[in-house]
């Protein structure tokens, strides 16, 4: 939070919560704190990114800039301005970055808007630098004033204050929601006894969707704006959230690997989110409950990880600890698909399964000396001749799926072991679930 000290200009503090009792706060260490103003401040999900308003700087483009600093050992590092696409020679400020620190949204009074101050979106490119901000269009912004801008850790779910859309007084709350196809939809205001007749704004949802912080001036409030916190009614919330953290390492060396790692929704086959691991390979990802998503993990000069995680009838309750090993590209290298899917005692691919054959694919674009072999895998149930002819149906109808999309067939082994070769015990259905499989195989680099 911010705190403003003898009249001077705001810094940065922190305090801790222990045992439900709030520590004694202190400045955030580091040099992130000078002599001007710091505020409206947003850190990112794995706490190593912070952005946050600078006004009447030196090095500013406009009357107030978005800036951006690092967690390091030491604490946290000088703020750099993030440059002339995010920051135009007018006003940006109440940064606020998605959980996988790709899009950050914004509020501006740049040129070009609709209203007084509209809120854009800017993209992380592969090169490190933010894309030029995009307006997010009539649909939310108004001939008025949007700002404070929150996306949750769903990474779905928007709640921005507007004075232009329909409400109760000078500043409503509202809520909008991203489709599967990345387009808004239509916002909704939070209403009563949440928005007043006042000024309500920066709102701020936990990881829990339900409890909710926001700022207001209304009629109780012990002078300007005070911090309320409420429950979020059940028909505007976000989806419910938990994480998965680890590391990423050598197989063989035990060393870090800084890696990509994503996350897929394997019903839409939309990437929900893209993370990049520090130097020293962890990881903190955020999954929305509800669905099943493909878990990728990847590294050039290295066979790709794959994993699977189902969370239709999960609780947002926990977090969970993943480290992954991942294997240089060397010949007998292995990873199981398991994200590939076929109907039941049938060779048919079932559509989700696209998203880790497109994975396979590209692997095979990125390492085109790279030969490799499909096996199948089956339970015990069944006759041993069926269950290996099976296998190897499975295992043919991938490579045709490889080959239908470029793939030369000369770089592909198509063969079914059935039961032959089992990794759990055949006597649970647990044990049988992880004997149906299909892994893929290094046999030439």
């Amino acid at each position: 939070f911010t705190r403003r000290l003898n009249n001077f200009n705001e810094d940065f503090f922190a305090a801790e919560r222990v045992s439900d009792i709030w520590e004694k706060s202190v400045r955030l260490p580091g040099q992130i704190n000078t002599p001007q103003n710091e505020g409206a401040q947003n850190i990112s999900q794995d706490g190593n990114w912070l952005v946050f308003t600078g006004c009447n700087r030196p090095d500013g483009q406009g009357s107030c800039d978005i800036y951006i600093s690092y967690k390091t050992p030491e604490g946290w590092s000088p703020a750099f301005n993030l440059g002339g696409k995010v920051n135009s020679d007018q006003w940006e400020s109440q940064p606020s970055l998605s959980p996988d620190k790709r899009h950050l949204y914004f509020a501006s009074r740049r040129f070009g808007g609709l209203g007084g101050s509209d809120i854009y979106v800017s993209t992380l490119l592969p090169s490190g630098k933010w894309s030029e901000p995009e307006n997010l269009g009539p649909g939310i912004n108004t001939a008025g004033d949007e700002s404070t801008p929150f996306i949750h850790a769903d990474n779905q779910t928007l709640f921005f204050a507007s004075n232009g859309l329909p409400g109760y007084g000078d500043e409503d709350l509202f809520v909008v929601r991203k489709g599967n196809d990345g387009s808004w939809g239509k916002p909704e205001n939070l209403g009563y006894p949440i928005n007043t007749i006042d000024h309500e704004g920066s709102l701020f949802i936990a990881a829990d969707a339900k409890t909710a912080y926001y700022a207001s001036d209304r009629g109780d409030s012990k002078g300007g704006l005070d911090i309320y916190s409420f429950e979020l009614r059940e028909d505007v919330r976000p989806a419910k959230t938990l994480w998965v953290k680890g590391k990423v390492f050598d197989n063989k060396t035990s060393n870090g690997l800084p890696s990509s790692v994503e996350l897929i929704d394997l019903a839409s086959k939309q990437v929900l989110s893209k993370v990049q691991t520090d130097e020293t390979g962890n990881y903190l990802i955020t999954l929305p409950v509800g669905k099943d998503y493909a878990f990728n993990v990847a590294r050039k000069g290295y066979l790709f990880y794959s994993d699977n995680y189902s969370l239709k009838n999960k609780a947002a309750d926990s977090t969970y600890q993943k480290d992954i090993p991942l294997q240089p590209i060397e010949v007998e290298a292995g990873v199981v698909l398991r994200n590939l899917f076929f109907e039941t005692a049938k060779y048919d691919i079932k559509p989700e399964s696209e998203v880790e054959l497109d994975k396979v694919v590209q692997f095979l674009q990125e390492n085109p000396t790279v030969k490799i072999q499909l096996e199948g895998h089956t339970d015990n149930v069944g006759a041993a001749a069926d269950n290996e002819k099976l296998s190897s149906a499975r295992a043919y109808a991938v490579v045709n799926y490889l080959v239908r999309k470029g793939i030369k067939g000369t770089r592909l082994v198509a063969k079914g072991f059935g039961a032959s070769k089992p990794i759990a015990d055949n006597k649970t259905e647990e044990g049988r679930s992880q004997n149906r499989r299909t892994e893929l195989r290094i046999l030439e680099k």
